[in-house]
């Protein structure tokens, strides 16, 4: 787990923080032990900007790492979320709108390489 403190004045620059802490994270746990960054995780590591896209929706954007969907950003506040709001997907389609992750845009959330933490 990567605390992500940075802020971001736009969701764009707030969603590759996210993915930069998302990219750390994976760094720390392939690199734990003392263990070179090799083989299979090098090559993950290289190609990790490559493999993310962002897919603007009315709502949200999806934020999609290789084949799967790491998380939905909330783009205008609406009801209990505001503007930039992580959120787990419950589905290629969908968010889980149970609760927010973190903000993109105010920072000082937790990320993992899999995707937003979940509720405790």
């Amino acid at each position: 787990m990567i605390t992500v403190d940075k802020k971001a004045n736009t969701l764009l620059e707030g969603i590759t923080n996210m993915m930069n802490g998302a990219k750390d994270d994976y760094i720390k746990m392939s690199t734990m032990g003392g263990k070179e960054l090799t083989g299979y995780s090098k090559e993950q590591v290289d190609n990790w900007d490559n493999m993310i896209r962002s897919e603007v929706g009315q709502k949200y954007i999806r934020v999609v790492r290789d084949r799967g969907v790491f998380a939905f950003i909330v783009r205008e506040d609406s009801g209990k979320f505001k503007k930039g709001d992580i959120l787990k997907a419950a589905g290629y389609r969908a968010p889980a709108r149970n609760s927010a992750r973190g903000n993109v845009l105010t920072g000082n959330y937790n990320i993992q390489w899999t995707g937003p933490l979940y509720l405790k």
